[in-house]
This record gives structure tokens, sequence and C-alpha cells, in this order.
């Protein structure tokens, strides 16, 4: 029912306000006999009759009434969406839905977003923090125009573009066995306890990965949803981490770096294929790729 009134309630407000079919069709740009069969037709789909008619003059009757506030608060519901719309597309002033990785929140992304203003001062921007699946799929779920997220995602409904990587560190205590080092085989820390982030995070994966590659599968201590959290419980002597590089230096923790496998993360830009972009979007996807082998600080 609400597909077949839809289209008439504009309509039927113009002839309620004028209370007069000739002056509303005026109003609306339509002829007159089509404004009169599209009331006629409403009142038919409704069952009840919204007019009482004296020739072309017409007033409301209690149910016209009834119907008629809440056809406008309909109404005016949807120009505020068209007014939000227009505004979100707005090449100087519109906005940008963008999601990050938490390790990219300190630093990374508030410096792009201040470069990115430079030019685009007015462009605005909903920020979502998250781990990357659950990123994906606000992605699918139309809430992101853009995310930045590792690994690259590889989805026949996205289309996804590597713009850096990040070296991987293993972080130990400083009172460590291994403190001492500079440079570390990942197979030396094979009877390690580790901490790391919760299964469907991109960094648990790559830890995950890393450590098969390295001969062993690691033993888990605690997995969390934040790797500064994870810094902390090195520091405390709970394990040791796979992490990238903080954005301030941590007391009671050495970062070594890893010789064997390459430990390193992809950052990547994805977003849905196929979806058109607005300018505000646009513009802030072409700054990204322009920041290739330039991402991280």
């Amino acid at each position: 029912m609400g597909l077949l009134l839809a289209p008439r309630l504009a309509y039927f407000a113009a002839v309620a306000r004028h209370e007069h079919v000739t002056r509303a069709a005026a109003e609306m740009g339509v002829p007159q006999s089509t404004l009169s069969r599209a009331m006629v037709r409403l009142e038919q789909d409704l069952g009840v009759s919204l007019f009482a008619r004296r020739g072309r003059t017409v007033s409301l009757t209690p149910a016209g009434r009834r119907f008629l506030t809440a056809a406008e608060r309909a109404l005016a519901e949807v120009e505020r969406a068209a007014d939000t719309v227009r505004a979100d597309a707005d090449p100087t002033a519109g906005r940008v839905a963008f999601g990050f990785l938490h390790t990219m929140g300190s630093e990374t992304v508030p410096g792009l977003i201040r470069a990115f203003r430079v030019d685009h001062p007015r462009i605005r921007f909903t920020l979502v923090q998250n781990y990357g699946e659950a990123m994906i799929e606000r992605l699918r779920a139309g809430d992101l125009d853009l995310c930045l997220t590792s690994p690259v995602p590889d989805a026949p409904d996205l289309v996804a573009r590597r713009l850096d990587e990040q070296r991987l560190r293993l972080v130990v205590p400083d009172d460590h066995r291994l403190a001492g080092r500079k440079r570390v085989r990942l197979a030396e820390a094979a009877d390690e306890t580790f901490v790391t982030l919760e299964p469907g995070y991109g960094l648990r994966r790559i830890t995950d990965d890393l450590c098969a590659e390295a001969g062993f599968k690691p033993r888990i201590a605690f997995e969390g949803e934040e790797a500064e959290t994870l810094r902390g419980l090195v520091a405390a002597g709970l394990g040791v981490a796979l992490l990238p590089p903080p954005a301030v230096p941590r007391p009671g923790v050495v970062e070594l770096t890893v010789t064997a496998p390459r430990a390193v993360r992809e950052i990547g830009v994805a977003w849905l294929d196929g979806h058109p972009d607005t300018a505000p979007v646009a513009a802030f996807k072409k700054f990204l790729l322009s920041r290739r082998g330039h991402l991280l600080p």
C-alpha cells in the first residue's frame, strides 16, 4: 500500500493546501485532470473520502485532515533526507565515511586527514575504527565509502589497492633473554608464549602465518583487541608479540627486527566494486592512491 500511496502524497498535500484543484495543479505543474484522477485513486486505495467537493473547490473531511498531518510529516522527512544526501555529495563540503584499523588511528589517519584537508578544508569525515573483517562487513552494508585495512582483501565484490607495507617487530620484555639483540629470526621465539589479537583481526592472521612459516604454532597466553594493550602485557612479562611500530616508544619493552621470515603487513584501501563515488569520496580516494609507498609516517 505504501508504494501505491507515496507518489500521490505531494499531490494530495497541494490540493489540501489550496482547497482548489486548478490552483494545486498549477503549482504542481500537472494537468488538472491528472491531479483529479490521482485524488480519486488515492481515495479508492484508502477506502475513505478525503475531500468534500464543490465544483473545483474542495475541503478536507475529518479523515482528510488526519491523513494530511501524516502526509506532511512524511514529505518533510523525505525533504530532510534529500537535503542530507545532497549535502553529503557536495564537492566542496560533502562527507566521506572512512574506516581504518586501530593501529592506524594514533598517527597515520590523523596525518592523512590533515594533509587532505589542506586542499579540501570543508569536507567532513565520519570515521570508524575497527578490525579488518568488521570494516569489510560495514563496507558491504553501505556504512563506509572506503576503508584502510590489512591484509589487503581479495574478494570479487571489492576493489582493493595496496598502498604501503609496515615492518612488524618481535616485542619482548626489557629483561628477556633476547632483549640484548637488535635482530632475531622468528624461529628463535618458538618456545615463547605469545600475546596476540583475537581471531578475525588481520594482524592475528599475519602472526599465525608468519609463525607457521617459521616452523611453529604459537602458544597463546592472551587474545586482545588493541595493539598497545598487548605491548603493556609484554612489558608485564606475560609473553612476546609481533606488532607494528608504536606511535610513541613504550618503556619496559624491546622491539627486535625480524630477519626471517620477512615480517611485514601490507596496508591497502578497499571499496565496493561498481558503486559510484560522490565527489568528496572520489577526491579522498584519489588522494589515498597518490600516497602509495608514502602512506606511513
